[in-house]
């Protein structure tokens, strides 16, 4: 990469953090600090540094500019309806958006009408998907841990990330239906990839390599 122009690249913390900075120090560009302790952290690359955010946080600032490019989740990605582009996918961090409920609960109607409450922390994609299907729900927008919301009484189905499965398992709950496969993919702000053409594909070539 030539030139003083940054690239400033948003990493959500969490589950996608460590697979991600290796990806990216695999290419040369490794974090040069902890991102967990920092919001900015420079990399091995003087023309690039990182920007560490909570997950939801990176479709928002890289739509808006404050990054130009970010790494997130597709399930984040579809749940924000940010308009960025989405130039690569990264090959990791795979998992499943599903529907599910405990083993005894009725589905995919409750009986009697009864209109069926869904907790999850996807509320647009749990809503659409019940929505194509022509299924009325109740959405129960929840931030923390969503597989305990049956056992409480407080819905009757969950919409949630599931990995392996087996906390599912452990709450006595099965999968019932998959709403969107999801992986890891790397975002760029539209207006940033005009502007820095070049930097965008040296880092995407690098990334690929």
């Amino acid at each position: 990469m030539s030139g003083t122009t940054k690239l400033r690249i948003a990493l959500a913390k969490g589950r996608l953090q460590d697979q991600a900075a290796e990806r990216f120090a695999r290419a040369g560009i490794a974090p040069a600090g902890d991102a967990g302790r920092k919001l900015l952290v420079p990399s091995s690359d003087p023309r690039i540094e990182f920007l560490s955010v909570k997950p939801g946080d990176v479709p928002v600032y890289v739509e808006s500019g404050a990054a130009d490019l970010g790494v997130t989740g597709t399930d984040v990605l579809r749940e924000s309806n940010a308009d960025v582009l989405e130039p690569l996918e990264l090959g990791f961090g795979f998992c499943r958006l599903v529907v599910a409920s405990p083993a005894a609960a009725s589905y995919p109607a409750l009986p009697g009408g009864i209109t069926a409450r869904v907790a999850t922390k996807y509320p647009r994609l749990a809503r659409a998907h019940f929505a194509s299907a022509g299924r009325p729900v109740e959405i129960i927008h929840v931030g923390g841990s969503v597989e305990v919301a049956p056992l409480l009484g407080l819905a009757h189905w969950i919409v949630d990330l599931v990995d392996t499965g087996h906390t599912l398992k452990a709450n006595g709950l099965l999968e019932r239906e998959t709403i969107l496969d999801c992986g890891a993919v790397l975002v760029a702000n539209r207006a940033s990839q005009k502007l820095k053409l070049d930097l965008h594909l040296e880092l995407m070539a690098r990334l690929e390599a």
